[in-house]
């Protein structure tokens, strides 16, 4: 029974870890109201959660391995409280800029599940339930639509002090729910990055994620206060927009996953880099909002369904390292989501638009779909060379040797 809970549960600790790892770009039409935020550090202020979330994800995918995702989930939400109360009296740009880098532990818990997960199911079943954990993405949903509505009755610190609650809820779901007896791995963290740095698909790989989870972080933290500010929005509507886009990335998270496990995966991550190359020109030239609404849509699809076929192929390329090959693709997935927002807010300051950026988008989306394509040249050849078979990543390691 307890194992039939895990992905259920896993997927709503994601939820909640998600809800909190955006409490201040959710919130920030309100903020700024009462704190001083200089317009060229607002993109810092709102990008920031996003550091320690990404370089947390490795160390919590290896313990995950080691301790089991249901200390570390625990751990992760009694630490949560800290800096969400820290937030909820903050004064200060200096304060929500501490308090936000310790909100980063929400979005790290991302690489527990994906790593504790795939030990309960056969691996012809990964791609989908991996795509269903990410479903927890829609945390960032909850907060970027609920949080301004709360504000709008109750006032920002308070509606932050609600989160304390939620995180108290699940620690306790987390302490009488969670599988005691998960399988542990107790490989040495040196040993598996000695396993996997010089493999270059995990580079690749992560590559790709930095692109597919990197724009759906980036656009979550960004739209919000972009919308009301350069499309002169509501603060409630812009939040509801930007629910509405993280709903159809989460969405097609596990359709994207499920899509891998049936057929190709290479060729369908192919075919979404085609869409965000296309998608991110027509934002770069989208000077009113009915087209950019249709941009923000395809992007937000492709990145879903992106992200949904990455991780299928993580643990079918690194079986024996999947706690630290998650951790390091995860990772770079949340550094995705850091840069493009200051970049953004860089070249508008420098030019007085944002064309440069989406452009910029396009090319890098590009040159992913070239590399996907030589990913999936390598893996006919070995697959020839071996009769047909599929060729996993330690298999495909000792033929090399």
């Amino acid at each position: 029974m307890i194992k039939k809970l895990q992905l259920p549960l896993q997927t709503l600790n994601l939820t909640v870890g998600f809800m909190v790892w955006v409490i201040i770009s959710s919130l920030m039409p309100f903020i700024k109201e009462d704190i001083a935020i200089p317009a060229d550090r607002l993109a810092i202020v709102t990008a920031i959660p996003v550091v320690l979330g990404s370089v947390l994800r490795i160390p919590l995918g290896y313990y995950a391995n080691i301790i089991g995702a249901r200390l570390v989930f625990l751990i992760s939400f009694v630490l949560l409280l800290f800096p969400v109360y820290y937030i909820s009296v903050a004064q200060s740009m200096t304060a929500l800029i501490i308090g936000g880098l310790f909100l980063g532990i929400g979005g790290a818990v991302f690489s527990v599940g994906v790593t504790s997960l795939p030990k309960y199911y056969p691996s012809e079943r990964h791609g989908f339930v991996n795509g269903m954990y990410g479903m927890g993405n829609i945390g960032t949903a909850v907060s970027t639509f609920s949080a301004p509505v709360l504000a709008t009755q109750f006032g920002w610190q308070n509606t932050v002090k609600c989160y304390l609650i939620l995180l108290a809820v699940f620690i306790v779901l987390n302490f009488l729910l969670g599988d005691r007896r998960e399988a542990k791995v107790k490989t040495p963290i040196v040993e598996q990055i000695k396993g996997i740095y010089k493999n270059e698909k995990l580079w690749m790989i992560s590559l790709f994620y930095f692109i597919t989870f990197g724009s759906f972080v980036a656009f979550t933290v960004y739209l919000p206060n972009f919308l009301v500010t350069n499309f002169g929005l509501e603060k409630v509507d812009a939040g509801m927009r930007t629910a509405g886009f993280i709903a159809i990335a989460t969405f097609f998270r596990p359709v994207g996953g499920w899509l891998a496990d049936r057929f190709k995966p290479l060729l369908l991550l192919a075919g979404t880099f085609g869409i965000y190359t296309i998608a991110a020109i027509l934002l770069a030239f989208s000077p009113s909002l009915g087209p950019y609404t249709i941009g923000c849509l395809a992007i937000a699809f492709s990145a879903g369904l992106g992200n949904g076929i990455i991780f299928k192929l993580v643990p079918f390329y690194f079986q024996k390292q999947a706690g630290i090959a998650n951790g390091i693709v995860s990772m770079m997935g949340g550094l995705g989501g850091f840069f493009p927002p200051i970049m953004l807010a860089a070249i508008h300051a420098a030019t007085g638009q944002y064309s440069i950026g989406f452009m910029l988008l396009s090319q890098v989306a590009l040159a992913s779909l070239v590399l996907v394509f030589w990913l999936h040249y390598q893996d006919q050849m070995l697959r020839s060379s071996v009769g047909g078979r599929a060729v996993t990543g330690e298999q495909a390691k000792k033929m090399r040797k």
